[in-house]
């Protein structure tokens, strides 16, 4: 049974990075299931959450996201990570 994960990948903030990023994913056939973007205090760089599924090929995706030029770190997270929950909740409200 295939679980979430969220990866959050910080990267520099200009035009085509999340095309990049998402591309990446479609190349290979992975499914996003949520996407959100927003600049972080530093507005030369941006935060995108990225909610997957869990599988075998996740652990070489993000060795190959920290490979992308404008890719400054990836961290995972378990499924319940409160950006994707606290969106839930205001669509849900």
């Amino acid at each position: 049974m295939n679980t979430n994960t969220v990866l959050e990948i910080t990267v520099n903030n200009h035009p085509g990075v999340i095309m990049h990023v998402t591309s990446l994913f479609a190349r290979r056939v992975f499914n996003v299931d949520g996407i959100l973007c927003m600049p972080t205090l530093d507005v030369s760089r941006s935060r995108i959450w990225l909610r997957v599924k869990e599988d075998e090929r996740l652990e070489q995706m993000a060795r190959q996201l920290e490979k992308l030029e404008d890719v400054l770190m990836v961290r995972r997270h378990e499924a319940s990570h409160e950006v994707f929950e606290r969106i839930e909740e205001f669509f849900a409200a």
